[in-house]
């Protein structure tokens, strides 16, 4: 591999990169951003080797879009009209349906693949990007039936040298399971900090009480509002329904509460205790 685009030059695709290079000798990459001050940070830093135009995708053998879902919808089909047979195509974003369906009837479909890096961390923009990123992480890839066989093979080869275990899916079953695991963390770290915020306008000492437990809670609200308004438009549905049930969990325990049913209080605790067996097979890889 020579030529690497990276279109958007934050987290993700940024860290992508840096372990690209390193399995990769002499590769080139061109950085295509809407920032300006994103892409000549990525150039200083040594991020990328180029600033590039979109009509550069032309020449490249992997182009990357790690930009908001939203601006991957516009991107990605323009991407798509211009590179040759031998390229590969590739998507980081946290939706999938709409995106496959964008592009479900264009001439090169064969030559993109749906993905979404299960991994990443609070921060954005170029200096976020962080070496290893990936390594032992999840990469979920939807309608790999759609990519050509030799496309899929080079996917899979950059998936390997990132670390990564692949997992398949469809569109729909990604988009309503990531929306609980992801969209709904996301959703309620950001309205807890919201709430704190509110009552510490009239409590100037609520921060000073706050300790390890809060921060870790929270630090999903340090999160890009410009990446995560279109994620959250996008997988409406989805989110909707996680919102219920979460909404129905959180009104069920208010009432425990008010109650003092102190015995729904703990059973409720008692069961979800679980979630600890459930994430360390995760990680065991079970």
């Amino acid at each position: 591999m020579k030529k690497i685009m990276l279109i958007g030059t934050g987290l993700i695709g940024g860290s992508m990169v840096l372990d690209l290079r390193k399995a990769f000798e002499n590769v080139s990459v061109y950085g295509v951003d809407s920032n300006s001050q994103h892409v000549e940070r990525a150039l200083d830093s040594g991020l990328i080797s180029h600033v590039a135009t979109l009509k550069d995708a032309a020449a490249m053998d992997l182009v990357i879009i790690a930009v908001p879902v939203d601006a991957t919808l516009e991107v990605l089909p323009q991407v798509l009209d211009i590179v040759t047979d031998k390229t590969l195509v590739m998507d980081v974003g946290s939706t999938k349906e709409l995106i496959c369906k964008t592009v479900e009837n264009h001439k090169n479909r064969a030559q993109f693949l749906a993905a979404h890096p299960i991994a990443g961390t609070e921060f954005s923009g170029p200096d976020a990007a962080l070496p290893g990123l990936f390594a032992t992480k999840t990469m979920i890839v939807c309608e790999q039936e759609k990519t050509s066989a030799a496309i899929m093979e080079q996917a899979v080869k950059i998936i390997d040298l990132l670390g990564m275990r692949l997992r398949y899916m469809t569109p729909s079953s990604h988009d309503r399971h990531i929306a609980y695991v992801s969209h709904l963390s996301h959703i309620s770290s950001f309205m807890l900090g919201k709430t704190v915020i509110q009552e510490e306008e009239n409590e100037r000492d609520i921060f000073d009480l706050a300790g390890s437990g809060f921060e870790s809670t929270v630090r999903l609200a340090k999160s890009s509002p410009a990446m995560w308004t279109p994620i959250f438009a996008q997988n409406k549905k989805h989110v909707l329904a996680s919102l219920d049930g979460y909404i129905e969990n959180l009104s069920r325990f208010r009432e425990s509460v008010q109650n003092d049913n102190h015995t729904a209080i703990f059973q409720d605790m008692e069961q979800t205790n679980r979630i600890k067996t459930i994430l360390k097979g995760i990680q065991n890889g079970k």
